[in-house]
């Protein structure tokens, strides 16, 4: 039986064993802070329902009365933050209606996914600028952030007028085709005729001699 204090010693030394080891697997699985995890750019097209993606990663679980999040909107980087989605203990993610968002910004995650992502609804071209999303995850030290620039597009040209261009050039271009064709065919007939009266003028212009030999062929005949 070891005394007190050998006991002591050897408590300390597991202890410290113990802790290196934990360390050391922490090392070996890369989890050494959180991470947010966002596309840089995203663009949605006006009039549309596009989701804004967030995910997170962290070497611990979430605590509902430690974790925390928010969303914010920012029309450009040097603009005041405006918050808009909110982490509550006992509510969960809860949209706050803003003049500029009102009901059309609705939490689209998963919790338990570390997945913090929300959809935005009928997207207006005044929806374009920085979208942040902030998280918190004690014992995780470092608050993570992701910011995703939204641009938002308008379709130029409409689904039937494009597929009218595409029919009325189709038929230009086929129409075109055919015009090729037909010069093609009338210079190659005109150059077959010719030479057709090539020939035949040829052919009389070697008659004429044959008879004008034959001519003077009986003419010197006694």
């Amino acid at each position: 039986m070891c005394s007190p204090a050998v006991a002591a010693d050897r408590r300390c030394g597991g202890g410290l064993l113990s802790a290196l080891l934990l360390l050391l697997l922490l090392s070996l699985s890369g989890c050494y802070s959180m991470d947010v995890l966002v596309p840089n750019k995203l663009h949605a097209l006006n009039g549309t329902t596009i989701k804004i993606p967030c995910t997170f990663t962290s070497c611990y679980k979430i605590d509902v009365t430690k974790f925390a999040m928010n969303w914010t909107y920012q029309e450009g980087v040097n603009d005041t933050e405006e918050m808009f989605m909110q982490y509550y203990r006992k509510r969960g993610m809860v949209a706050l209606r803003t003049d500029r968002f009102g009901d059309r910004v609705t939490f689209a995650g998963n919790l338990d996914k570390n997945d913090l992502s929300i959809t935005l609804s009928d997207v207006q071209p005044e929806d374009r600028g920085l979208y942040n999303c902030y998280v918190r995850n004690p014992p995780d030290r470092i608050q993570g952030q992701g910011v995703i620039e939204l641009t938002v597009v308008t379709e130029l040209v409409p689904p039937g007028d494009s597929t009218i261009a595409v029919a009325i050039g189709a038929s230009v271009g086929g129409a075109l085709a055919l015009l090729i064709l037909s010069m093609v065919v009338v210079k190659c007939l005109r150059r077959h005729r010719k030479q057709e009266l090539i020939s035949e003028e040829k052919m009389e212009e070697e008659g004429k001699l044959e008879a004008e030999g034959v001519a003077v062929e009986e003419t010197k005949q006694p």
